[in-house]
C-alpha cells in the first residue's frame, strides 16, 4: 500500500476525524486515482486510511479500515426508522462523509436508488457500492447514477453522460414518491442533484403547518414542493416561479396527483429578482414567502458576493409582505454558516424598515446527518420569520 506522509503539524485535523487532506498538507508520496493509501505524520508514522484523489485538492478522503460494503449496511441500517414509519418512501442512504464514504451519495426514490461518485475513490468503487444497496437496501429494485455534477470535474472523473444505469432494474421516467399525503413525480435523470431536494423534507412539513388561508407566493419552486404542502394545508393561493418551463411542468403533474381542495395555483416561468421587482411595482403582495434559491456561494471566496445577492432578495420579499406575514428563507450555500446568514436576514429587515420574529429554524432530515468533526457538511439553514408590523 502506497504512503502519504502530511506536512510537519498537519496531522492534527486527521486525528481531530476531519475527512478531508488538501494537497497542501502533503510532503510526499503518490498513488492512483482511488487508491487506498496510508496517511502518516511526519514521521512516517500510519495515522489513517484514504482514497487517493492526484487531480484534486482534497488530495486524500479520509476512510475507515473496513469493507466498502460493512460502510454501506450501516448507512442504511441507520435510517431504519425511516421504512418503519412510512411517512416517505424517499429517503438520503448515504450522506457522504458524514457517513463514512467520502464522495458516495445515495437516495433512494420508492425503491430506485440514485447515486453521486464525487471523488475517485468512490468512483472507483460504484460497482461495489452498488451492489451493497442492491443487497442492504429495503425493497431496492436498482442502481443508478448521476454523472452531471461539478464536483466530478474536479476530480478528473467524466461528467457524462448526465445519467447512467449501474444494476438492477432501469427506474420509469418519472419515480412516484409520498411524502405524508403529498405526492411527487421525481425525475432522476434530469432533474436538480438526484432528482429531487430530499433535504428540505422537514422544512416542506412547517412551512406547509403555517400556511393555512394565506396568499403564498413559492420563489424558485422547481417542481413545487413548498407550494404543494401549502396547498395541501389549506392555502388560498399559491403562486409558483422559477426560471425552468420545465420543473414548472412537472409542478403542473404534480398539482394533478393531488387530492382536490380550493386553494388556487398559479405557475409562472420568470426570473425570480425581475418578477419581485415587478411584484413590487404593482403593488401586489402576500401573507407568506417563500425563498429557496441555489447555491450562491461555492467557496469562501465568493461569500461576500453572494451576501449581497441573499441581502438583496430577501429585501424584496420583505418589502412584499403584508402586516403579519411569513418569510421562509434558505440558504444552500455550504460557505454560508447559519449565524452570518441570519446576520444577513437582519441587514435586510432593517432596509426594508421591517420588525421579524423567528417562529422555526430548519436544516436537512435526520437522513441527512453531519458529522461533528465535519461542519463543511452543514449546508442548509433556513429561517421561517413573522413580520410584527
Amino acid at each position: 500500500m502506497n504512503k502519504i506522509q502530511l506536512r510537519k503539524g498537519r496531522e492534527r485535523s486527521v486525528l481531530k476525524g476531519h475527512p478531508w487532506v488538501f494537497s497542501g498538507a502533503v510532503e510526499g508520496g503518490e498513488a492512483a486515482a482511488g487508491e487506498l493509501v496510508e496517511v502518516c505524520d511526519s514521521k512516517g508514522e500510519k495515522i489513517a486510511l484514504g482514497w487517493y484523489s492526484p487531480a484534486s485538492q482534497i488530495r486524500v478522503r479520509i476512510v475507515p479500515d473496513a469493507p466498502v460494503a460493512d460502510l454501506v449496511a450501516n448507512a442504511v441500517a441507520r435510517r431504519g426508522d425511516f421504512f418503519v414509519n412510512c411517512y416517505t418512501n424517499a429517503v438520503r442512504l448515504v450522506n457522504a462523509e458524514s457517513d463514512l464514504l467520502p464522495g458516495v451519495v445515495a437516495d433512494y426514490y420508492a425503491g430506485h436508488v440514485v447515486c453521486q461518485f464525487t471523488s475517485a475513490g468512490a468512483d472507483a468503487r460504484k460497482a461495489e457500492i452498488a451492489d451493497a444497496l442492491m443487497k442492504f437496501a429495503p425493497g431496492c429494485l436498482g442502481v443508478s447514477e448521476r454523472l452531471d455534477v461539478d464536483s466530478r470535474a474536479k476530480e478528473g472523473l467524466k461528467t457524462e453522460p448526465a445519467f447512467a444505469h449501474i444494476t438492477g432494474a432501469e427506474p420509469p421516467e418519472f419515480v412516484e414518491i409520498a411524502e405524508g399525503e403529498v405526492k411527487f413525480l421525481v425525475d432522476v435523470r434530469k432533474g436538480h442533484k438526484t432528482g429531487f431536494y430530499l433535504d428540505q423534507r422537514d422544512a416542506r412539513s412547517t412551512v406547509g403547518s403555517l400556511a393555512n388561508g394565506a396568499e403564498m407566493l413559492n420563489c424558485f419552486s422547481y417542481t413545487g414542493g413548498f407550494g404543494l404542502f401549502a396547498r395541501a394545508c389549506g392555502a388560498a393561493s399559491v403562486t409558483q416561479v422559477d426560471i425552468s418551463a420545465d420543473a414548472l411542468a412537472l409542478a403542473k403533474k404534480n398539482e394533478a396527483l393531488q387530492h382536490y381542495c380550493g386553494t388556487t395555483m398559479e405557475y409562472v416561468e420568470a426570473d425570480v429578482f425581475q418578477f419581485l421587482r415587478k411584484c413590487r411595482d404593482e403593488g401586489r403582495r402576500f401573507d407568506f414567502i417563500v425563498l429557496d434559491p441555489p447555491k450562491f456561494a461555492a467557496t469562501k471566496g465568493q461569500l461576500m458576493k453572494a451576501a449581497r445577492g441573499y441581502k438583496d432578495i430577501n429585501l424584496l420579499a420583505m418589502k412584499l409582505l403584508k402586516p403579519y406575514g411569513t418569510l421562509a428563507s434558505f440558504s444552500c450555500s455550504g460557505a454560508m454558516d447559519a449565524e452570518f446568514f441570519r446576520t444577513v436576514l437582519a441587514e435586510a429587515a432593517e432596509d426594508a424598515h421591517r420588525s421579524f420574529q423567528i417562529v422555526a429554524r430548519t436544516h436537512a432530515g435526520a437522513d441527512h446527518p453531519v458529522s461533528l468533526a465535519f461542519p463543511e457538511g452543514e449546508y442548509l439553514k433556513g429561517y421561517v420569520m413573522r413580520a410584527v408590523q
